[in-house]
């Protein structure tokens, strides 16, 4: 029997035979100290709580590491087979997950939780039914669910790391407005590279090995911190002209995010953001960009490099443009019904006219899960109570029911169940975000959360 961390399999062709150990400006840290050609900073109490915590944590896996390598090193954990080559090293157990795990039964888990269990366990914004992403963040990086104190804290920091500097917000307006915004998002993280203190510390050359999970940790902290300022000023400048809308420090780091987009300034709107930020979090890490991601930090870039380039894998058709794929779809199927109310019997005909013209259906089958995606469950229900007569969820529902069957009957889909991205284009649409070209940025802010907790175990141990 292996303990944790997780054995996972490669799900993509960037993962082709790799084994894997594991998987700012100035003003936004208190007090910098300049000197020697280096910056310091001092620690916030916040900080040094979630340092305590993952070392502690660290400290009990030690041992389960030390067990595996010495005593397992030779141990086989399966076969090859040229078919898994040709298909991208898909279904090769050749990873290590530290933070979560793909169940083809139950679907992924944060530090061994269902969603469901994150949902109801992880703390919530004031009135709201969702939990924070950022505290999914704090769970895959402690392997514990914060207290709301512990979240508060947690916020206030990130809004003070949160400042871009001028550099680079002159560099991102510059940008052409026709420029696809996965582009601006990854010129704009790279532009932020420079304030990196892994960077800074390691080209010092006084940075320990042992120390370099904690410059890590500050890097992603501020990471996270500056994601959603730079995607909501991306997002102002492509579709509404450059009209910014300023933060509020009042609110949680996701609310925030949908606050500064400005589309709908509701609380429907900042829970459904919260809803998708939390779902999308973490996917293991053998999907294109977590494992791109882990693969540029497995050579000491940091976290801005690292990122940047698991943004550009997100960015590719069969990756993170799946959801807007999907809404398309929907748009279209909804036209071709030409008014008609949808029925599972129009439907089922629909889709097997679908395939019988040679396209494919977007949202339903995954390369692991062989049951409905719990993340299309999770916001199926948020919709049912929050918009339940929604033109496009009501085809979308009957979708649910007339589409499977069809698929299944063809005997060559192993899940035909409704996927995530079923449902996830809906959902930001009915709210008013309906710029499809920026459906993907939002799934990158989410993922930098799975991202830097991976990237910080990886230093760590």
């Amino acid at each position: 029997q292996v303990p944790l961390p997780y054995l996972v399999s490669a799900s993509c062709p960037s993962a082709l035979a790799m084994l894997s150990r594991l998987s700012s400006s100035t003003a936004s840290r208190a007090a910098w100290v300049v000197g020697g050609g280096r910056r310091t900073f001092a620690q916030s109490a916040i900080v040094s709580t979630l340092q305590n915590k993952i070392q502690a944590l660290a400290e009990k896996k030690t041992p389960q590491f030390t067990k595996l390598r010495k005593d397992h090193a030779s141990a086989p954990i399966g076969e090859v087979t040229i078919g898994m080559c040709i298909g991208g090293a898909r279904g090769v157990k050749c990873l290590l997950s530290e933070t979560s795990l793909l169940d083809p039964m139950e679907g992924i888990r944060y530090r061994g939780r269902t969603l469901e269990e994150c949902m109801e366990q992880l703390p919530k914004a004031a009135g709201g039914n969702v939990g924070l992403p950022e505290a999914s963040m704090w769970l895959l990086l402690t392997d514990e669910i914060p207290t709301e104190a512990e979240v508060k804290a947690l916020n206030e920091e990130l809004h003070k790391r949160s400042t871009i500097p001028q550099h680079v917000l002159k560099l991102v307006d510059s940008l052409p407005k026709d420029m696809h915004p996965m582009t601006q998002l990854s010129m704009g993280l790279l532009a932020l590279q420079p304030g990196s203190v892994f960077g800074q510390e390691y080209r010092s050359g006084t940075m320990k090995k042992t120390e370099y999970w904690k410059h890590t940790l500050e890097d992603a902290l501020n990471l996270v911190a500056q994601i959603s300022p730079l995607s909501s000023r991306i997002f102002r400048n492509v579709f509404f002209n450059g009209q910014h809308v300023a933060a509020d420090p009042s609110l949680d780091w996701a609310g925030n995010y949908a606050h500064m987009l400005g589309v709908n300034d509701t609380d429907a709107f900042k829970e459904v953001t919260r809803l998708y930020l939390m779902l999308h979090a973490d996917h293991e890490g053998g999907n294109v960009s977590a494992h791109t991601t882990h693969l540029v930090g497995s050579a000491l870039s940091d976290p801005y490099y690292a990122y940047a380039s698991g943004v550009c894998g997100l960015a590719g058709p069969l990756h993170g443009l799946a959801n807007q794929e999907c809404l398309r779809w929907l748009k279209e199927t909804q036209k071709a019904l030409g008014g008609q109310e949808p029925t599972v019997e129009i439907l089922t005909k629909y889709a097997k006219d679908t395939l019988a013209s040679g396209k494919v259906i977007p949202g339903f089958g995954h390369g692991v899960l062989r049951k409905t995606d719990p993340r299309y469950t999770i916001q199926r229900a948020f919709a049912a109570k929050h918009f339940p007569e929604d033109p496009l969820f009501k085809l979308a529902n009957v979708c649910y029911e007339a589409i499977p069957p069809v698929l299944e009957a063809t005997g060559k889909v192993k899940n035909p169940w409704p996927n995530v991205d079923a449902l996830s284009g809906t959902c930001m649409q009915r709210y008013g975000l309906n710029q499809e070209d920026y459906y993907t940025v939002v799934f990158a802010v989410s993922r930098s959360l799975g991202c830097m907790a991976n990237l910080v175990w990886s230093r760590l141990m």
